[in-house]
């Protein structure tokens, strides 16, 4: 045995007297109590009078007949928890991804740097981050008998010109020849490690997210929200449903809410909103309409008496911002905005 594996064996060692000492693990300036997962949400299906066939799983081995009939658990949502041994925030803190994308949204970051969930575990929350139906580790279902229409998938261009990395034509598919708008804060040396945490979705799934997201808050909750992009609706409607479980919502950069003409925000008086928003929102039309249609939902909550802030980026100095905030290379100075206006809210200890 070298001396280097030795002091990794007494490094290990200690670490598990520790724990065992104390119940805890000590990870950066925080020391965690709990790290689990569930799945929560779903139905029960039972299929039948679809078809076997023979498959062979591994070369060599002798084939099996495959019965797709029986009962099936489906639409379920997976959530991931790190739990601290002395939380500074009174509730936990949820984080919800967007369209055809995880969780993973809020882990390391593309250029390896720390996302969001060390961010805000640093600074005293319990962090819950989750997959939702379709997405991830909630797994896919049976289409056409249980999901409804067949899968869609985002090409890099469109993540390129539609997350405003770059302007519209502006994406090429070798790397050193695309053009990101000047200044922008997203590391566009690793958009294509970024690439790879897309997902497919189905268009024909809201309500089968909506059932699993409010049994979610339902087990979990109450709670604080930051939710990104087409997860902002999602978000708004359990919120709409729960308002005494949800105490607050962070909605960053959001492409969906509900009507604004008819929704009753009397439901969410009591449920302060912050409204986050990066650069270059107005080079695109997409974005023109997301945050008009976004301004009248803000200024009809605020006719409430609620707390329904906007933080625009660039409007407090902070230039450069992509649709995908959380992992830009200032992200961090973004967390702590959003950190300085839940401390506001009064949800930390």
């Amino acid at each position: 045995m070298n001396t280097t594996t030795q002091s990794l064996l007494k490094i290990v060692g200690a670490l598990g007297l520790a724990v065992a000492a104390t119940g805890c693990a000590s990870t950066g300036g925080f020391q965690v109590k709990e790290v689990g997962s569930y799945h929560v949400g779903g139905r029960s299906v039972t299929l039948a009078g679809l078809p076997t066939k023979e498959i062979t799983f591994t070369p060599g081995a002798p084939p099996l007949k495959v019965d797709p009939n029986g009962d099936f658990e489906v639409e379920s949502l997976y959530a991931r928890y790190t739990r601290l041994a002395s939380p500074k925030a009174k509730y936990p803190l949820m984080l919800w991804h967007g369209g055809g994308l995880a969780g993973v949204t809020f882990e390391t970051k593309p250029d390896g740097g720390a996302g969001w969930e060390s961010y805000f575990l640093n600074a005293g929350h319990d962090v819950y981050v989750s997959d939702a139906v379709e997405r991830g580790r909630a797994s896919w279902a049976r289409y056409p008998e249980i999901f409804k229409s067949e899968p869609f998938f985002r090409p890099k261009r469109e993540a390129w010109e539609l997350f405003r990395i770059g302007e519209n034509g502006s994406y090429d598919t070798t790397a050193a020849k695309r053009r990101a708008l000047p200044g922008t804060q997203f590391p566009v040396d690793f958009f294509d490690q970024f690439a790879k945490q897309g997902i497919p979705r189905w268009s024909t799934n809201d309500a089968a997210t909506q059932a699993a997201y409010n049994a979610y808050v339902d087990k979990q909750c109450p709670c604080v929200i930051v939710v990104h992009s087409q997860g902002a609706n999602f978000a708004f409607q359990a919120a709409l449903a729960k308002p005494e479980k949800v105490k607050a919502l962070v909605v960053v950069e959001p492409s969906g809410s509900p009507d604004p003409d008819t929704t009753d925000y009397t439901r969410l008086r009591n449920v302060p909103v912050l409204w986050v928003w990066g650069d270059n929102l107005q080079r695109y039309p997409f974005w023109q309409g997301i945050t008009a249609r976004q301004e009248r939902f803000r200024t009809g909550l605020a006719k409430t008496g609620a707390v329904a802030d906007r933080l625009a980026l660039p409007e407090v100095g902070i230039a450069g911002n992509t649709h995908m905030v959380m992992m830009d290379r200032n992200s961090d100075e973004v967390a702590a905005r959003i950190q300085e206006w839940l401390s506001k809210q009064g949800l930390m200890r």
